[in-house]
């Protein structure tokens, strides 16, 4: 069989990084699915799925999405966890997002927002996807499967009458073509010196030091409702911090919420 000449160009950038294996795959449905898959079969920690074409991505909420050929960056990453890690397992999509704002400004010079609980931001605009889930076997944690999805280029982003937020992509934003493996490149070698330093000070110092929002008004969408305040914060367990106009201070930690900015268009709020 003739060798793809973008798994070779991908697994060239990734040599040197602490990756036990690497999978590349042409075309799936998830790369989530394909990880939680590998890890029920004995996946080793720290092995990462990637595709150059996604057709049944997964988000928060079970929200689907495409990822077209040569657009965007869709990749998994397998954890099996440290006893300390286990008790801030709800970190790993932070960890995630700092990763990505990490590869953003040294591989393209873009100064990057993590919009809590788990996107990444550029002008304010989506550009990337988190997705953390754990996986159980008789009450015993197997393992963590970290989704990411980047926008690369501007076909990867969805048309907007498809959009929860307004979105952008890496290319629109750094004004010029972006290669992806080197981009990825970047973001797994931060992701791996982050993971070292999971729930220590400077970890909490830099999330919160790229908290999109902070300081102003927003609104979030729960399951049983929603909540208006400003944006104070992280509390050292991940959640939201908020201020309510009555003075309140709540903190958010469910992670099924839509967070916006309370003046966003409404054109741009569905």
């Amino acid at each position: 069989m003739k060798d793809d000449p973008d798994e070779t160009r991908l697994r060239e950038q990734l040599q040197g990084l602490p990756l036990s294996e690497v999978r590349f795959s042409a075309e799936t449905g998830s790369t989530n699915d394909d990880a939680g898959r590998w890890l029920e079969t004995g996946a080793p920690d720290a092995a990462v799925v990637v595709t150059d074409c996604q057709i049944a991505g997964r988000g928060r909420l079970d929200r689907r999405w495409i990822t077209r050929p040569g657009a965007a960056l869709a990749f998994s990453l397998i954890f099996h966890p440290t006893p300390a890690e286990m008790e801030h397992l709800a970190l790993f999509s932070p960890l995630a997002g700092l990763a990505v704002s990490d590869g953003l400004k040294a591989g393209c010079g873009l100064k990057a927002e993590i919009k809590w609980p788990n996107d990444v931001l550029l002008q304010r605009r989506k550009v990337c996807g988190i997705l953390a889930e754990t996986s159980w076997q008789a009450g015993r944690l197997t393992g963590v499967v970290l989704g990411i999805g980047v926008n690369v280029a501007p076909s990867a982003v969805p048309p907007a009458d498809r959009l929860l937020f307004p979105a952008i992509s890496v290319e629109e934003a750094a004004g010029h073509p972006v290669e992806r493996w080197i981009l990825l490149s970047e973001i797994l070698a931060s992701l791996f010196a982050w993971r070292k330093k999971l729930a220590s000070p400077e970890f909490f110092q830099s999330w919160e030091s790229r908290l999109a929002f902070k300081g102003e008004d927003v609104l979030v969408q729960m399951p049983d409702g929603q909540l208006e305040g400003k944006v104070m914060g992280i509390d050292p367990q991940g959640g939201l911090v908020l201020r309510t106009p009555a003075g309140k201070q709540e903190v958010i930690t469910v992670g099924d919420v839509h967070l916006r900015p309370a003046h966003l268009p409404p054109a741009e709020q569905s």
